[in-house]
């Protein structure tokens, strides 16, 4: 039996983060820069929080949004792995929790990656390519496809 593989393998490695006390338009425009949708939101280094894109569009959106910051909109406590997590029980976190990531960091708390429900995807397509390429294809759950 295969053995399952570990979420470091399939994240985004060394992700961008942003500071509790940074505006929402840094955000965004880090954002933009990096075409990413989630940002580990730290202070001193530690994680303390997430930001989505969603968060900061709809923050952005309201009249006085220049003067809010970070930690105004983000979401505390976000959803974090260890690199040797298995892949299959981070997914199912994922979905069991509508996570829109998850941040992956060591043991003494560093930031060593981001896996997003876009890598999910990916390694699922792959998966499913390498599945139906080498004629597994005719069995998916046990119903005949």
């Amino acid at each position: 039996m295969k053995q399952m593989p570990q979420v470091h393998k399939f994240m985004t490695p060394l992700p961008q983060t942003i500071d509790v006390n940074e505006s929402i338009q840094n955000a965004l425009s880090i954002m933009r820069e990096f075409r990413i949708r989630h940002l580990p939101v730290v202070t001193e280094g530690a994680l303390v929080g997430i930001l989505s894109d969603r968060d900061v569009k709809l923050a952005a959106s309201f009249k006085g949004a220049d003067g809010m910051r970070v930690d105004d909109v983000m979401t505390p406590d976000p959803y974090a792995v260890l690199p040797e997590a298995p892949l299959d029980q981070v997914v199912l976190g994922m979905a069991e929790n509508k996570f829109g990531c998850a941040i992956v960091r060591q043991a003494n708390g560093k930031i060593v990656g981001v896996f997003t429900a876009s890598d999910g995807l990916r390694v699922l397509g792959e998966q499913l390519d390498a599945f139906y390429k080498h004629g597994f294809g005719d069995e998916v759950g046990g119903v005949r496809t």
